[in-house]
């Protein structure tokens, strides 16, 4: 019985001491990187324990401007101060002297401090240059004046160019088994999306000190400076926005209340994205689930009548547009009497100029009955469906695209609606099934104001080393598939142009604007309701100046009443606006560059 005992006994201490062997091995040589369900970084935690240190640099990549300005960072030249002070005799008086601040404020402010800080955080005491070589001439240990990169409170086109954060699931997923520092930030939305692979950092640059128990130098006051290996990162992308515009229309889009919706505006001869502004504004205290993150201009809505213009273009090549020939715009599309329009007989261009859905319901039939497959033919030729954005090789990527949380469009789901005539007649006004975005419709635009050359459009437009060398360009390059001829170009120019210039044309609100414009409305209904009314997206999409054509701009609010809107004095601010930013002060009524 003893013996058994004895057994007993052995085989619990055995079971015991193997469960805390395997624990130590756990804790040192397996999961020492992803410890327990909160995966938990050992490695990191223990490092942690032992220093102390102040990042200058997170080492990932930055985003500028076309004229080479910041877009999400700003670098200022702040006092680093580090806790061990506290225990030393240091000549704070001569760094005051130095920077114009009391002895009192930085002795204060060090005894206050548990870890390095820059002096005057979180609104930092921003250096001269003779300030800091002043300082770094004093060679004090513990205090440096340096450079720190600071993200920016309100980074322009905040969708466009996307978030980041902390996964690791998601890091593992997207790089497999390669070594990443602990903590990498990772682009989840927009162009940090995108060109993650590019932007992902190789090292953080920091000032780091070692420190025992109690925090004081373990290895002396040597602080030292760490960054990256490889000198050319981190790399910066050159987007093709113009920091001064984006910053402009943002605010106008706000002065006019749209809530969800937004602009953008299109370089018509680079086809480059000048500004893009998408609402809701991005919350940043809960960035990953905000609807905000999303990112308006380059998701499919229901465009409504802006969809006209693809039924224009098939019109044209068709010999449907004959100007003898008369439509009954005081019908509505079904053919019964408009209570809200009473236009009278208009011909293919007086119909366009207005907006007539009888017109344009009966030249979608009667293309249907023709091809079944027309209106896909052209939207895709119009570059309304199938992507617009940037797409190519780079290195060893395959098919990259700049763009990657675009929206294709469509015309119809299935084939029983592409026969339907009903449906095609609702097509041909933009309703039913038709989706595009924002983007797309900007890049019709820009193709009719070309001359029917179909282009990419392009956000970016180089990526380079931190020297400022290029490490790759993307150049300007057509999109693949079937364009418009220049003929139907030249008519459809015209129709766009009648929409502002006719005294009844839905555009008329834009004959006295610096520029002239050309371009068409669009009022889709939604299906959605909110106190018994329906909701809708107001659209205006157009290009100008109108004979040498420079900007194509798209303005959407969408989800609002139908005698809400706001997009046209929102379009005809934004050409106002563009105007004064190329020459200074507004001419008096239209000009042409």
């Amino acid at each position: 019985m003893r013996k058994k005992r004895m057994v007993a006994w052995i085989s619990i201490c055995l079971a015991g001491f193997g469960l805390l062997i395997f624990r130590l091995a756990q804790l040192q040589l397996i999961d020492t990187e992803s410890f327990s369900k909160h995966r938990i970084n050992l490695i990191e935690a223990s490092v942690k324990q032992r220093s102390q240190e102040m990042v200058v640099d997170n080492g990932r990549g930055n985003f500028l401007d076309r004229r080479g300005e910041p877009l999400t960072y700003e670098t200022s030249s702040v006092l680093v101060l580090f806790p061990f002070l506290k225990k030393m005799d240091w000549e704070a008086d001569k760094v005051a002297r130095a920077i114009g601040v009391s002895e009192y404020a930085l002795k204060t402010a060090v005894e206050d401090s548990k870890e390095p800080f820059a002096f005057g955080d979180p609104d930092p005491v921003i250096l001269t240059r003779s300030q800091m070589e002043v300082i770094n001439g004093l060679e004090i240990p513990g205090v440096f004046a340096v450079e720190r990169k600071y993200p920016m409170e309100k980074v322009p086109a905040t969708q466009l160019v996307g978030i980041i954060g902390e996964n690791e699931d998601a890091l593992r997923l997207r790089y497999g088994e390669k070594e990443f520092l602990p903590r990498t930030l990772i682009g989840l939305s927009g162009l940090e999306k995108s060109f993650d692979e590019f932007l992902v950092a190789e090292g953080k640059s920091k000032l780091v000190y070692h420190v025992d128990g109690e925090g004081a130098p373990l290895f002396g006051i040597n602080v030292k400076y760490i960054e990256p290996a490889n000198p050319f990162y981190p790399i910066n992308l050159q987007t093709s926005i113009d920091k001064d515009l984006q910053m402009i229309l943002e605010e106008k889009v706000d002065q006019h209340k749209i809530k969800k919706g937004g602009v953008i505006l299109l370089d018509i001869e680079t086809n480059s994205i000048l500004a893009m502004v998408s609402r809701p504004v991005l919350n940043p205290s809960k960035p990953y689930t905000d609807e905000g993150v999303e990112n308006m201009m380059v998701k499919q809505h229901i465009p409504g009548s802006v969809f006209k213009t693809v039924v224009a273009a098939a019109a044209i090549d068709k010999g449907l547009d004959d100007p003898a020939r008369k439509f009954d715009c005081s019908k509505t599309i079904n053919g019964e009497k408009d209570t809200k329009y009473q236009h009278g007989m208009l011909n293919f261009p007086e119909s366009f100029a207005v907006s007539c859905n009888r017109t344009f319901g009966e030249v979608a039939q009667e293309l249907q009955k023709e091809d079944p497959h027309i209106l896909e033919r052209y939207a895709e030729m119009l570059s309304m469906t199938g992507g617009t954005g940037w797409t190519g090789n780079i290195f060893h990527i395959e098919g990259f695209r700049q763009l990657q949380d675009e929206e294709t469009g469509r015309v119809f789901l299935s084939d029983e609606a592409r026969k339907d005539r009903n449906f095609a007649a609702l097509s041909g006004i933009g309703q039913h099934e038709v989706r595009v975005s924002p983007l797309a419709v900007a890049n019709m635009m820009a193709t009719i104001a070309r001359g029917g050359e179909k282009d990419m459009v392009r956000a970016v437009l180089s990526i380079q080393y931190q020297n400022g060398t290029k490490m790759t360009e993307f150049p300007k390059d057509k999109l693949p598939g079937e364009h418009i001829s220049p003929y139907t170009a030249m008519k459809l120019q015209k129709l766009l142009r009648e929409v502002v210039v006719n005294e009844e044309g839905t555009g008329r609100w834009f004959r006295d604007l610096p520029y002239d414009v050309a371009g068409k409305s669009g009022t889709a209904e939604t299906g959605r309701y909110e106190s018994k009314k329906q909701l809708h997206n107001k659209w205006f999409a157009g290009y100008f100046p109108f004979e040498k054509p420079k900007y194509a701009l798209v303005t959407v609010n969408l989800g609002v009443f139908e005698d809400e809107g706001g997009v046209n004095p929102l379009f005809a601010d934004i050409v106002k606006e563009v105007y004064n930013f190329n020459h200074g002060t507004p001419a008096e009524g239209p000009e042409n560059e």
